[in-house]
Parts: C-alpha cells; sequence; structure tokens
C-alpha cells in the first residue's frame, strides 16, 4: 500500500488524472446532459438516444489515428513535438465544438436540430482524437508494474471531468431556472460555454508535460497521410449522401412494416438499422475505391494499418476470437443502460439538482474508489479475476434499476443504487483499461490501443443508439432486464479465458 501511494506522488499520475479530467469532459455533454436539455425541449425519446451515435467517432478512431501518432503539424510540431502539438490543437476544437452548441438552441426547429447534430459530431469526432494522444501518452509513460494504477488515476480524472459536464452542468442549468415545466435555453446556453472554459484544465497539461520519447513524427510524405485522409473523408460523405437521400424511402417503408408486425417501434427498429448498415456498406466501398486509386501510396496503408492489425494476430493467434469477444462485449451492459440512465431519473420524477446532487456528485465518491480499489486488487489478485468481478457487478447493478422502475421513486434507494453502479463501474473500468494497455505492442501505441477502445465501444454505442427505441416499446423495467442479461456472455469468456490462461502482456519495444 505504502508503493502504492508512493505511486501517486509521481508527477505523471498528476499529469494523467488531469488528462482524464479533460478526455471526460465532452463525454456527458454528448450523452446524459444532452438528452436532459433535448428532453425539455420535448424532442421524442427515441430521437434523443439517436444522438448518441455522434459518439460513434470513439469507435472509429483507429481509421485516423495513423494520422495523429505520425503526421506533423505545422510549426506546432517542431516546438511541441508530435503529441503536444496535436494534443493543443485538438483541445481547441474540443472548445469549439462545445461553444457551437452552446449557441444552438434546439428548440427552434428542425434546421437548428440539425446543426445541434453537427456540433454534436464534431465533438465526438475531436475527443475521441483527443483520447488517441491522450492514451498513447498514458501507455508510452507507464512500465509494466505501474500501467494499471496509472490506468486507475486516468479514470479518476476521468469521472471527475464526468462530473463536472454531468452535475455541474445540470446545477448550473437549474441554477438559470431551466426545467421540464419551464424550459429556458439561456440557462443551458451559460451551463455549456461553461463546460468549455473547463476544457483549459487539459490544455494547460499539455503545455507542462515533457513530449514521450516514443512519439516519432513523419515516416511518409505529407501527401501520402493527406491520400489517407481523403479515404477517410471520402467515406464519411458517401456515409452522409446515403443518409440523406435514403431517408424519404426507409420512411415509406416503416408504414407497412407496422402493419405486418403490428408495432411501431419495431419497425422503427428495423428501418433505421437498414438504413444505419447500408450506410455503412456505402461509405466502405467508397473507401475501398479511394484507397485502390493511383494517389494512394499503398506501402504506406499495410504499414500504418495492416502490419499493427497483424502483430495483433501474431501475438494473440491462439484465442484472437476469444479476444476480441471479450472486448466487444466487456462493457456492453452499462454502455447500453447508460444512454437512458438521465432519462429514467427525469421519468421517475427526480429533479435536476437532485439527480447532480445524488447521480453525478455522490456517484463520483464510489466510482474513484471503484477505480482505486481496481488497480489495487489486480496487483494482489490479476486482472482477469477482476475483469470477471468487474462484469459481473456491471450486469448485476443494473437489476437495481429494474427494481425503482417497478417500486417508484426513492431518494434512499436512489442512493444505494447509484453507489452500487458507480463503485462496479469503476472498478471494471480501471480493470479494464488497464487489460487493454497491457496488450498493445509499444511499437504501435497509439493505432493499436484505439483499435482496441474502438471495438471496445462499438456495438455497444450502436445498440446504445436504439435504446430510446427499445424503452419506449418494453419499458424501463423490462429494458434494465435485458440490459443485465446481455451483460452474462462476457463473463463466460473471461472464465475461460482465465481457465485456459489465453492471453500473455508483452510489451515488445
Amino acid at each position: 500500500m505504502s508503493e502504492t501511494i508512493k505511486h501517486l506522488f509521481n508527477p505523471k499520475f498528476l499529469h494523467m488524472t488531469l488528462f482524464g479530467f479533460s478526455a471526460g469532459i465532452p463525454y456527458f455533454l454528448i450523452f446524459s446532459s444532452l438528452s436532459l436539455w433535448l428532453d425539455q425541449v420535448g424532442v421524442e425519446k427515441s430521437a434523443i438516444t439517436y444522438f448518441s451515435w455522434a459518439a460513434l467517432g470513439y469507435s472509429f478512431k483507429f481509421l485516423w489515428s495513423p494520422l495523429v501518432d505520425r503526421l506533423p503539424i505545422p510549426v506546432l510540431t517542431a516546438k511541441l513535438g508530435q503529441r503536444r502539438s496535436w494534443l493543443i490543437l485538438i483541445q481547441l476544437l474540443i472548445v469549439f465544438a462545445i461553444c457551437w452548441m452552446g449557441f444552438t438552441d434546439p428548440a427552434q426547429g428542425i434546421n437548428a436540430l440539425t446543426q445541434m447534430a453537427f456540433a454534436v459530431t464534431l465533438l465526438g469526432f475531436s475527443a475521441a482524437t483527443q483520447d488517441i494522444l491522450i492514451d498513447a501518452w498514458r501507455i508510452e509513460a507507464s512500465n509494466e508494474k505501474d500501467i494499471t494504477m496509472l490506468s486507475s488515476v486516468y479514470i479518476v480524472g476521468y469521472r471527475l471531468g464526468m462530473i463536472t459536464s454531468g452535475a455541474g452542468a445540470l446545477l448550473i442549468a437549474d441554477h438559470f431556472g431551466t426545467s421540464m415545466d419551464n424550459y429556458k435555453y439561456s440557462a443551458w446556453q451559460y451551463s455549456y460555454l461553461i463546460m468549455a472554459t473547463c476544457m483549459l484544465v487539459g490544455l494547460i497539461t499539455t503545455i507542462k508535460i515533457k513530449e514521450p520519447k516514443k512519439a516519432d513524427s513523419l515516416v511518409y510524405q505529407t501527401r501520402d497521410y493527406a491520400a489517407v485522409l481523403l479515404i477517410f473523408i471520402m467515406a464519411i460523405i458517401a456515409l452522409i449522401l446515403c443518409y440523406q437521400y435514403t431517408d424519404q424511402f426507409f420512411l415509406s417503408l416503416q408504414k407497412p412494416l407496422i402493419a405486418w408486425f403490428n408495432n411501431e417501434p419495431l419497425a422503427a427498429f428495423m428501418t433505421t438499422s437498414g438504413q444505419l448498415f447500408l450506410a455503412i456498406a456505402l461509405a466502405a466501398f467508397i473507401g475501398t475505391l479511394v484507397a485502390k486509386s493511383p494517389i494512394v501510396n499503398r506501402a504506406m496503408v499495410k504499414e500504418v494499418y495492416w502490419i499493427p492489425v497483424a502483430d495483433l494476430f501474431k501475438r494473440h493467434r491462439k484465442h484472437v476470437w476469444l479476444l476480441i469477444g471479450i472486448i466487444c462485449t466487456y462493457r456492453i451492459s452499462d454502455i447500453v443502460m447508460g444512454v437512458t440512465a438521465n432519462l429514467f431519473y427525469q421519468h421517475m420524477g427526480f429533479d435536476l439538482d437532485e439527480i447532480a446532487g445524488i447521480v453525478k456528485t455522490f456517484g463520483l465518491i464510489m466510482t474513484i474508489s471503484g477505480g482505486l480499489v481496481g488497480g489495487v486488487l489486480v496487483v494482489r489478485y490479476g486482472i482477469i479475476k477482476m475483469m470477471i468481478l468487474g462484469a459481473t457487478l456491471s450486469a448485476l447493478t443494473n437489476l437495481l434499476f429494474m427494481i425503482m422502475a417497478s417500486t417508484g421513486k426513492s431518494l434512499i434507494f436512489l442512493t444505494f443504487m447509484i453507489s452500487a453502479d458507480n463503485l462496479s463501474q469503476g472498478l471494471a473500468l480501471a480493470v479494464f483499461v488497464g487489460f487493454l494497455s497491457m496488450l498493445v505492442n509499444r511499437q504501435f501505441t497509439a493505432v493499436q490501443y484505439a483499435m482496441f477502445s474502438s471495438v471496445m465501444t462499438l456495438f455497444p454505442k450502436i445498440m446504445g443508439g436504439y435504446s430510446g427505441t427499445m424503452v419506449e416499446q418494453m419499458g424501463f423495467a423490462s429494458f434494465y432486464l435485458m440490459t443485465a442479461i446481455i451483460g452474462i456472455p462476457v463473463v463466460v469468456m473471461l472464465i475461460y479465458a482465465m481457465k485456459k490462461q489465453a492471453f500473455e502482456f508483452n510489451q515488445s519495444s
């Protein structure tokens, strides 16, 4: 324990905590705080949860992680280094996106909602890019002995950032007088603009830290990296255009499906799923066409994308599908549940100050405790055993939400429920981040960790986007039972992995 306390006084742990705070600020501004804002405006729950797809940038960040990892920024990189120059640029972009949201009133109609969607998407993209850089810095600053504890203090900072943009944003909005019965745009505007100023913590930390030795700069020519960026841009344009020009077609399909199944939420789920998969398929097709064009340096694409993936398959070839299964489903239970959590609290009759005071502020104590306890327990019991414990608790605590949905509003039960839920989430996330960090080969730090963290959230966030539709169809109680059940498979996979001693942690350099 004394060794753990000693570690916490190392400057890199303070820097990692502050970086965690900077990474945590955007998260609730995309999810819970925004959902309450839109709910007060009167936006349908199914439409509100679709906004969570704006955070899919977190799940596709591996596509541009090589650019962030290697491409220098004119002037800035020469003065600050590769990691710090990109961090400053991206953190300024985050500030701009949050301000854009603050200056948009979603009550002004469809055009305002569209503008909000663009602002949220920009925030999701820039926040995901910041995560790439912070994750790389954390791994490059760590060693095998302290990597889990470094991940734990990162989670502490992350949760502090989340509580600031969660409880803080709600308290500010409540202070300026907005509520379900008396919506005030100015209250939310002040709240989001104040959240933008909180990003100064990340900017100051970036200025203070030292550039890690592992952050190499340009290997190929700038035009080669620009060509790879073009692949991504063209794919995104194809995805957007597909959504725009197929919207009416898929809406027209809803009526016959409603008549066929006699179930409007199911018909909406099927049509939106079809539209999403068609858009992704078209984006992949266009991206592939551009990738095969003469302007793209295929040797570079192979090195920055294929070799890191091949390295993962080579080192974990015996249990690679087990590894993918665990990464894809470890956080599915809490992510799918979490998208609707604030809507649930408001539905149960809790005021903004009650949500901020108990759900956000008090829950922070338990989250920090869970993160630190997870880091300490890993040292003693091993990371796989603690992952099993974290996954089990994350699924079981969702049943508490089911109980509240059936029994009604209770501040005492809410306090107990949030304590248990946040403790389990803090422990599970800290242990899981440590697990992913230990799997990474330091030769491909930014790219491999971006791939891991992208896969980690992709399926849960796509499913979470439909959570509003599922709640409308199933009700809150049945929905939370379902989120507990879908957490069972990953527990089974982890038990199998422990018995087979499936994973070896070797951070080659």
